[in-house]
């Protein structure tokens, strides 16, 4: 008798896989074991519990190394008054972009992390913001991308900022990617 499929597995089978391809991990290296809301969850309840007030920081920062371009996602958790902490989750295509579809694709891999994450934040009263490594200033190539960037992290219903504000995706995935 054969097999029969439910609607649902392709898309449990596809998230696994894509779970698996997605490896966060912390700034030395250190693989996160598990699924990435596993571990938020529980970095959640133990600064909770000792008191911290967290706001999350989610950028996305590339270089174009050769014939690929290296992305770092980064979670960015800050304590009010006592530092913060991150993890990072490093891509690498192969696939040609001008810069405007470089930094739109920056973009979309916050948006991901961050909708994928909020509700966890939501839970625990935890303010979220999106980093976008995009410039403020026209003079600069990635400012060409500002306003659909703009549009599409606020349209999602999350925070926006852009550079110089933006140390997220401007100066902590930024450093991932060098």
């Amino acid at each position: 008798m054969p097999r029969v499929r439910l609607p649902y597995e392709p898309l449990a089978i596809k998230n696994k896989a894509m779970e698996q391809l997605q490896k966060w991990r912390k700034p030395d290296g250190t693989l996160i074991r598990g699924s990435i809301e596993d571990e938020i969850r529980s970095v959640l309840v133990k600064e909770k519990s000792r008191g911290s007030q967290l706001k999350v920081c989610i950028g996305t920062d590339s270089q174009v190394k050769a014939n690929r371009t290296e992305f770092a996602t980064v979670i960015v958790f800050l304590r009010k008054g006592r530092g913060g902490f991150m993890y990072v989750r490093p891509e690498t295509t192969t696939r040609k972009m001008g810069i405007k579809e470089r930094m739109l694709q920056e973009v979309a891999k916050s948006i991901e992390v961050a909708f994928s994450l909020s509700r966890l934040f939501t839970l625990y009263d935890v303010d979220l913001e999106v980093h976008a490594d995009i410039n403020t200033n026209p003079n600069f190539k990635s400012n060409d991308a500002l306003k659909e960037a703009m549009g599409y992290i606020l349209g999602m219903g999350f925070a926006f900022k852009a550079k110089p504000d933006a140390f997220a995706s401007s100066a902590c995935a930024n450093k991932m990617v060098q």
